[in-house]
């Protein structure tokens, strides 16, 4: 964020230089215009520094909008008084009123141009009477000014109000962003971890006893892990797409959907984990976030199963409906000794599961069944938008 001293810096220019030329125009402009004005006081010196005393206020008019507009109307309302000739002496009140409109001092801002007009009135009665067709073309320029700066300042703020839209959409959209590597980290890690935990528990185990085992359990834990950092490489290089900061890393494996359904039970068979896939239905391609979603709710269920449950057997049931996915797993239970909070996770995986789901418009319930646990999601085909 900018600070103060440097905005005002970066707009000193600007205030100079609007300053300088309404100090020419009402100079000039009034020195031109009082030949034809034979029954006022010629410009002298305190005319010319009284014109020129409005447009020096208008260089302090970012720091003090309200002082500054009533400063301006002060003076043209004594060089009025004085009796000098008309011109274009109002442009530095025009300027006054117009910032402390936009500043938010509406009402300071009427007032001053109140009493300047009073001020007027008082002037023309001193010299010679009021004149109606003059004063009702005064009032309807005033009117006419005040008209212009309210536009001026509903524009401004119906700006200002996109602006801040625009800025609330952009960080909606980077926070689901965000939201979504942070899903799609959790699963691929939870998934992971726990699988190669699991095998080295059992490589600990028959290290001594049955080398070749721990040998198998190893190369699980070797494969899983290069998989897992597969996966983390393709989340992560979303961060580098163009405009993120560089070119996005290649895929090192297919995207994951329904069709590598196969390898998690082969991973979650490589934990000790017997799953049964069945498929119902007419199997075909489905859209990309309905195939993601899927294939995440059905690792983090079978991820819970490893971890929190003492079963041996799980089933994931998938279900191509006429307009939407429906998968159910579920495994016997009961729940495991070291299961349970005792076998840590914050609950992010359920989280990011609804939060998928609810992205698609679809449903998700995850709740105990007999002694086991059963998860139920039903992702419509038609993305939510």
């Amino acid at each position: 964020m900018d600070h103060p001293r440097d905005a005002d810096r970066r707009h000193r220019p600007r205030i100079v230089a609007v300053a300088v030329g309404v100090a020419l125009i009402e100079a000039v402009g009034t020195h031109a215009a009082q030949h034809s004005q034979p029954g006022r006081h010629s410009l002298d010196q305190l005319g010319y520094l009284l014109l020129l005393a409005g447009p020096a206020l208008l260089l302090l008019r970012d720091r003090f909008p309200v002082a500054v507009c009533w400063g301006a109307a002060a003076v043209c309302g004594a060089y009025l008084i004085v009796g000098y000739p008309y011109g274009p002496v109002f442009l530095s009140v025009v300027v006054g009123f117009v910032n402390a409109v936009l500043a938010g001092h509406r009402r300071a801002a009427w007032a001053a141009l109140g009493g300047l007009y009073l001020s007027h009135l008082v002037q023309a009665l001193v010299h010679g009477g009021i004149d109606g067709w003059q004063e009702a073309g005064l009032l309807a320029w005033l009117l006419l000014v005040v008209l212009a700066a309210e536009v001026v300042r509903n524009r401004v703020e119906q700006r200002e109000q996109r602006r801040l839209v625009r800025a609330e959409r952009e960080q909606r959209v980077a926070d689901e962003q965000r939201m979504g590597i942070a899903r799609e980290l959790h699963d691929v890690l939870a998934h992971s971890i726990s699988l190669i935990n699991v095998q080295a528990g059992v490589a600990l185990e028959l290290l001594d006893g049955d080398p070749d085992q721990a040998r198998t359990a190893l190369t699980t834990i070797k494969n899983t892990s290069k998989e897992a950092l597969g996966e983390v490489r393709q989340v992560l290089g979303t961060l580098r797409s163009p405009g993120g900061g560089g070119a996005a890393a290649a895929p090192l494996s297919p995207a994951p959907g329904l069709a590598r359904l196969g390898e998690l039970v082969e991973q979650a068979r490589a934990a000790g984990l017997e799953v049964a896939l069945n498929r119902s239905g007419v199997v075909r391609a489905l859209p990309r976030g309905v195939e993601l979603a899927g294939f995440r709710i059905v690792q983090e269920a079978l991820t819970n199963v490893i971890r929190h449950s003492s079963a041996r057997t799980a089933v994931v049931a998938v279900h191509y409906g006429e307009a939407g996915l429906s998968l159910d797993v579920r495994d016997p239970g009961p729940l495991s000794a070291a299961g349970g909070p005792r076998a840590g996770g914050s609950g992010s995986g359920l989280t990011g599961m609804r939060e998928r789901v609810a992205a698609l418009g679809g449903s998700v319930s995850a709740s105990p069944e007999g002694g086991g646990f059963h998860v139920h999601a039903e992702l419509p085909f038609q993305e939510a938008p």
